[in-house]
């Protein structure tokens, strides 16, 4: 349960002071793909419409098989209902950890969010990563690092991100190593979502 609530926090980072604005900048109501991106975050050149199919079933985005090839044996899987929108937690039968992965549809300002709150100091780590099958990609946290853990944060268009969170205990293989897992995980999301 506690890393459920950890997901939840992490991914309500995302929207945590997005509707606020800078100094000077007037209100719009132009819509997203219009102002966005913006603070600063990299634009979508690929963007990924077709994406109803996983915001409904975040566990159909990686075949079981996928996410075994890159974490080991699976024992169950579960969809998780965060206030951001539907996720997918796979746990690992080797020992206690679990990838959670899912589309941020609660986050209409995709990775401007998190550019906008590192730039207002709200996040205690912040790095953008090489582009995750052509899209741009960000490590953030807020307080939440640790071992094991990584959140990983990838534009799909510049108006959603996909998020990763690995929760690795010591047994598991890739525990030194959580954000290259959370980048294989993204990585073979994107791949099914471009096929969708």
């Amino acid at each position: 349960m506690k890393r459920f609530l950890l997901l939840a926090a992490a991914v309500s980072l995302l929207t945590g002071g997005c509707g606020t604005q800078a100094a000077g900048t007037a209100s719009t109501s132009a819509p997203s793909s219009a102002r966005l991106p913006s603070d600063g975050a990299p634009a979508v050149t690929d963007p990924i419409t077709a994406t109803a199919s996983v915001e409904a079933d975040p566990c159909g985005a990686i075949p079981t098989a996928e996410i075994e090839a890159i974490g080991g044996k699976v024992e169950r899987f579960r969809t998780v209902d965060l206030s951001e929108g539907l996720n997918c937690s796979w746990l690992f039968l080797e020992a206690p950890s679990t990838v959670s992965a899912g589309l941020v549809v609660g986050n209409k300002d995709g990775l401007s969010a998190l550019y906008a709150q590192n730039a207002t100091g709200g996040l205690t780590t912040f790095r953008p990563v090489d582009p995750v099958g052509g899209h741009p990609a960000v490590i953030y946290a807020n307080g939440s690092e640790g071992r094991g853990t990584c959140t990983l944060a990838v534009g799909i268009r510049d108006d959603l991100v996909y998020t990763v969170i690995p929760h690795l205990s010591s047994g598991n293989p890739m525990v030194d190593d959580p954000c290259g897992m959370a980048t294989k995980v993204a990585a073979a999301a994107i791949k099914n979502l471009k096929r969708s």
